[in-house]
């Protein structure tokens, strides 16, 4: 069987719509267009209605989209109505201001294990949790069911972190380390670096006449 595909920037854009519909909500929205979530996104209503389209029949023609039936459909989609567990390994700065970042709560992914190297870390209490040795990671993401894998380690200890991830059944993983990792066939991997994300703020604003697309 062929595997359906769907492009990274399409894939951005459904979350963004989700985010929308939920505003939309907020302001006591009944009903909207395509060229409603358009204009919040600064796309176009036919770029809307493909994406949509990718994933059934939404609204009808001449009335637009019942604002809770097309968030709930698309929270469906993304998978976020229910509960991600996640293990976050590298208990440095970072790791701590990811682990106390509310919106990842809200939005149902719950740090259930931290793991780290360090001695002078390994032990120390993270709200109800505690700061485990990451060489038990496997034992320990398995027995607590954790889904998916945040890499917060320098870029050195990157790749045997998410190697034992994967080794211990984790099929994504979400890198903040320095350095592009390898994953087998199966396994999902997304990159936030943010060192690149300024250097691209650097180069728009020394470049005035460039425009970075998506």
């Amino acid at each position: 069987m062929t595997a359906r595909r769907i492009s990274d920037s399409a894939l951005r854009r459904l979350s963004h719509y989700l985010r929308f519909l939920e505003s939309f909500e907020v302001e006591g929205r009944a009903t909207i267009s395509s060229g409603d979530l358009a204009a919040r996104g600064g796309m176009t209503s036919a770029q809307v209605r493909k994406d949509l389209s990718l994933f059934g029949s939404f609204g009808k023609r001449g009335l637009g989209y019942p604002v809770p039936e097309l968030r709930a459909r698309l929270a469906a989609i993304l998978g976020v109505g229910r509960r991600w567990d996640v293990a976050l390994a590298g208990a440095g700065k970072l790791g701590a201001a990811l682990y106390a970042y509310d919106g990842f709560r809200r939005r149902g992914f719950h740090v259930a294990a931290v793991f780290d190297v360090d001695p002078r870390k390994i032990g120390r209490r993270w709200g109800q949790l505690e700061v485990e040795d990451v060489a038990g990671l496997g034992p320990s993401v398995r027995a607590k069911g954790v889904e998916i894998g945040i890499v917060v380690t320098p870029a050195e200890a990157a790749q045997e972190v998410a190697d034992a991830m994967v080794a211990a059944g984790i099929t994504a993983i979400l890198n903040f380390a320095p350095r592009k990792l390898v994953v087998s066939d199966g396994v999902t991997l997304r990159d936030v670096n943010l060192a690149i994300e300024l250097e691209a703020l650097c180069f728009a604003l020394t470049h005035e006449g460039w425009e970075i697309g998506r």
